[in-house]
């Protein structure tokens, strides 16, 4: 690793930061408000939101409170996460596609789908599938390498396929290949309609009133719900053939949990709602942390450069993205991508009961409590150059001066992400493969980032894709 690069880039750095929607001074009308949270949510934030810790008061929703202070944000997402659920509107915009699964469920069925999927992500259940992810990586290589040298790839629909695949290969034992141009056109409509917040919803209209987006979402929902039926059937078909061999994937993980209580397994709807959970939430978020990993790096060409360098000198890039060693700058660069670009850019609550945020806050019965990571890291109070790609401060050494609860790109408390690992592993293995191949350059207009859920570049991610070396091969004969 050149530790030179980092100051090579600075030049280039104070020339020009990340794209992000630029906040103003002005407060904003209610009608304003909810066109922009229509369009793009991440522009209703003002200046102050980015310099003052906590902001409380009345708004569209009723009594909100942004919390941006790293300890009122353990008191809420961990040490008294009791008092507080998932909010109505989240809920109206996740639950018609994704139904009740992990992300979704609350209560008692959440806990259930929790104690199911946990040894699915284990430390050492982790291990046992990061070689596995090699393969697909692999598979990408090779579909690149067979592109003319620098035509123009949207790496953004890449960056989709591959993940589903990896996903597909590990968590469904393949069960889900080759659907990744199906699923990631359903899951790009469904982001792109149901995704959007509805007046209606912020307004609190009752559920009958139709609205528009999830209208439009009927197809990917009903795409989603047929797909998941052939799935069940599919693995119920061959269970019933076949007995279990190795080690059990999601699949049989879901169909095979049973209640400790009450010794009943999950619903059918159950079932369903965490296969399109793990299929949505399992790829589209560490789609986009390397889509948005692999544009910052093409505008700081040194960093690119120390990062090859690393790379290059790891001969098994699984046990690397394991250990820690040997890539921890590929790592802080995932991290600092994640930090700009949050996957899941914001969080919400509702209070169930009144609470006293340790003399910081009051926060009343009902009142939506906000935490935005998109804010969150990008906070003047919390970060040195919080709009600038700074990798280094997520380098050993660094990295420990982080406060915990002023980075969540995987969330905090009992509702943490539960594959934060098997994502980390897979993006650092993805990116180290792509990288000792390829050098990637921005080939657009200037992406900016859209809050449709998930945080995506509004334009896809244009690149032009040029070999490092002369006509690099990948060995996928055993990727069948």
């Amino acid at each position: 690793m050149n530790p030179t690069g980092f100051a090579s880039d600075r030049r280039a750095r104070q020339r020009q930061r990340p794209p992000a929607p630029l906040p103003g001074e002005r407060e904003l009308g209610r009608l304003e408000i909810l066109l922009r949270l229509r369009r793009n949510p991440l522009t209703i934030w003002r200046r102050r939101h980015f310099r003052e810790p906590i902001i409380a008061g009345d708004g569209i929703f009723g009594y909100g409170v942004v919390l941006s202070d790293p300890a009122a944000i353990r008191h809420v997402l961990v040490d008294n996460a009791a008092n507080y659920r998932k909010d109505d509107l989240q809920r109206s915009i996740l639950a018609p596609g994704l139904g009740e699964g992990l992300l979704t469920a609350e209560g008692e069925a959440w806990k259930r789908a929790r104690r199911t999927l946990a040894p699915l992500f284990t430390p050492r259940a982790v291990a046992a599938l990061a070689t596995r992810m090699l393969g697909p990586a692999a598979a990408a290589a090779e579909r690149l390498s067979r592109r003319r040298p620098g035509r123009i790839v949207d790496i953004a629909q890449e960056m989709t396929r591959v993940t589903f695949d990896i996903l597909a290969e590990t968590m469904f034992s393949n069960a889900i290949a080759g659907g990744a141009p199906a699923f990631a056109k359903a899951l790009t409509a469904y982001f792109g309609t149901q995704g959007r917040i509805d007046p209606l919803d912020i307004l609190g209209a009752p559920a009958w009133l139709p609205r528009l987006g999830r209208w439009m979402a009927r197809p990917s929902i009903a795409f989603f719900e047929a797909q998941v039926e052939v799935i069940i059937a599919a693995r119920r078909a061959l269970r019933a053939h076949v007995s279990a061999a190795g080690q059990p994937d999601l699949l049989d993980a879901l169909l095979e949990a049973r209640d400790p209580a009450t010794g009943s397994g999950l619903s059918e709807a159950e079932i369903g709602a965490n296969i399109i959970t793990f299929i949505g939430a399992g790829h589209e978020t560490t789609a986009n942390a390397l889509t948005w990993a692999l544009y910052l790096l093409s505008e700081a060409p040194a960093t690119r450069q120390a990062v090859e360098a690393e790379i290059d000198a790891v001969s098994d890039l699984a046990a690397a993205a394991l250990s820690g060693s040997g890539l921890a700058l590929t790592r802080a660069v995932i991290e600092e991508a994640m930090r700009l670009y949050p996957p899941v850019p914001s969080l919400s609550r509702t209070a169930l009961a009144d609470d006293d945020v340790g003399g910081r806050c009051f926060i009343p019965r009902g009142a939506l409590v906000v935490i935005s990571p998109y804010l969150l890291h990008r906070h003047e109070t919390l970060w040195r150059e919080p709009d600038r790609f700074r990798p280094e401060r997520f380098l050993p050494g660094a990295r420990e001066s982080i406060e915990r609860y002023a980075y969540l790109p995987f969330g905090a408390g009992p509702r943490i992400c539960i594959g934060q690992q098997f994502a980390m592993v897979e993006a650092m293995i993805v990116l180290a493969t792509l990288l000792r191949a390829f050098r990637f350059e921005h080939a657009g207009e200037t992406p900016m980032p859209v809050q449709q859920i998930t945080l995506r570049p509004d334009q896809g991610m244009p690149m032009h894709v040029r070999p490092r070396h002369v006509a690099p091969r990948f060995d996928t004969s055993d990727l069948s």
